[in-house]
């Protein structure tokens, strides 16, 4: 059987009178995900259409990743005229493509260097790495600890999951790498108490591992004095502070990264999810002093090929001339509006908003029978997709392109689906 009948298998289309076959799906596919009853057949803008012909306003964005959306005509140039160039060459050689993407990045941000991957978690990974490296030959600890907080997501290598301060995703997975430990996120008292407790023998805090906002575990923004006084602390014990900027960088924020929400700068940052608008990408960024990786410390066969780089470096271009910080603000104040409006309207079931720029998070009173997936299904019903941030909390991280007339369109819906439950 050729590879293009094969596709016709999953490739049903809104003309097509054979619905989609989730059972042939799942008899290939391993069951990593719990799926919801849909399969997206195609995208424009910030709408999404299955393969029974419904149209989705797209408030997930590939989770946080579609920065532009889908189908942008800068992506599609992007890509179209790069792979007919050149797509691959592996990191032997240099790669054009990615020495003008590191200086974008340099020059709009705090950073000195950049490495590229593929994804969230081996972006994370390298900064792991590299803090380590910098323990041992910089400040010569033998047994370097690296802090992080609870709730937190940093990815889901093991390395990262046991960065991640919920066991949930550490389950069955032990042993575990050592070399970390955790505190309460926001809770200064608590990272002093646990430099304080790590300080013995070979044992030493190297580096501080946290989001500016945290996504997955709940749409929690940092917050600015903590954030001040840690950055104070790492500076006058040598500690390296590393940012997770995965999920709220690239513009998300209303600002080219989460950390000038926060008044400070890490010596470590990563990114990746929006930062090539969902074409698979991450990236390590640090400052002079912590490079410290030599040849053959790491490497990424496909991190930062010309393909992807051209890609990432039209989408940050497109954030940076088509205004899309300004409207990220602006379009987040306005949904911000209409929840904390719902929040009223059901204040039994709804506690609290918070977010910056376009992640924004819906807290749901923990004494409230009503879950995050119910509200997502029923918002599905309505043609509005929308992601949990943990059993009690709503998450909206639309394209960073979403217009007025389509942030009052998922409020809409929205109000309508939390009828319908």
């Amino acid at each position: 059987m050729s590879s293009h009948t094969l596709l016709d298998n999953f490739q049903i289309t809104a003309n097509s009178s054979t619905p989609f076959d989730s059972q042939t799906f799942d008899q290939y596919v391993m069951s990593t995900y719990s799926r919801l009853p849909i399969a997206i057949s195609q995208g424009k803008g910030c709408y999404l259409w299955d393969t029974d012909g419904k149209r989705y306003l797209d408030f997930v964005a590939g989770i946080a990743a579609c920065t532009l959306g889908h189908a942008h005509p800068t992506l599609v140039q992007a890509i179209s005229e790069q792979i007919q160039k050149l797509h691959h060459v592996s990191n032997l050689y240099y790669i054009p493509e990615q020495g003008a993407l590191a200086q974008w990045l340099v020059e709009h941000s705090c950073a000195d260097r950049a490495f590229f991957c593929n994804s969230g978690a081996e972006a994370n990974e390298a900064a792991i790495k590299l803090a380590r490296k910098y323990a041992h030959t910089v400040l010569g600890v033998e047994y370097p600890v690296i802090l992080t907080a609870d709730a937190s997501f940093h990815g889901r290598t093991l390395a990262t999951i046991t960065a991640t301060g919920q066991p949930k995703y550490q389950k069955n997975f032990d042993p575990l790498p050592g070399g970390f430990g955790y505190v309460p996120y926001n809770d200064i008292a608590a990272i002093e108490q646990a430099i304080e407790t790590h300080q013995q023998g070979n044992q030493q805090v190297i580096a501080i591992l946290l989001e500016p906002l945290q996504g997955e575990g709940g749409v929690h923004p940092g917050d600015l004095e903590y954030f001040l006084r840690l950055r104070n602390i790492c500076n006058e014990k040598g500690i390296l502070l590393i940012l997770d900027e995965v999920q709220v960088g690239v513009g998300r924020s209303g600002k080219y990264w989460g950390y000038e929400n926060l008044g400070i700068e890490p010596d470590i940052f990563t990114s990746a999810k929006g930062l090539a608008g969902g074409i698979p990408m991450g990236a390590m960024l640090c400052k002079n002093f912590c490079d410290v990786f030599d040849s053959g410390d790491h490497a990424s066969t496909f991190g930062g090929n010309p393909l992807v780089s051209a890609v990432a470096l039209a989408v940050l271009t497109a954030l940076e001339q088509q205004n899309l910080l300004s409207n990220a603000i602006a379009r987040g104040e306005q949904l911000r509006r209409h929840l904390r409006a719902i929040a009223l309207d059901f204040p039994e079931t709804f506690t609290q908003v918070r977010g910056w720029g376009l992640i924004n998070g819906l807290q749901i009173n923990a004494e409230s029978e009503l879950t995050s997936v119910q509200v997502v299904k029923a918002a599905m019903e309505q043609g509005l997709l929308i992601v949990p941030a943990g059993p009690k909390v709503l998450r909206f991280i639309p394209p960073l392109i979403v217009s007025e007339k389509e942030v009052e369109e998922a409020a809409e819906k929205l109000e309508n689906a939390l009828k319908a439950v």
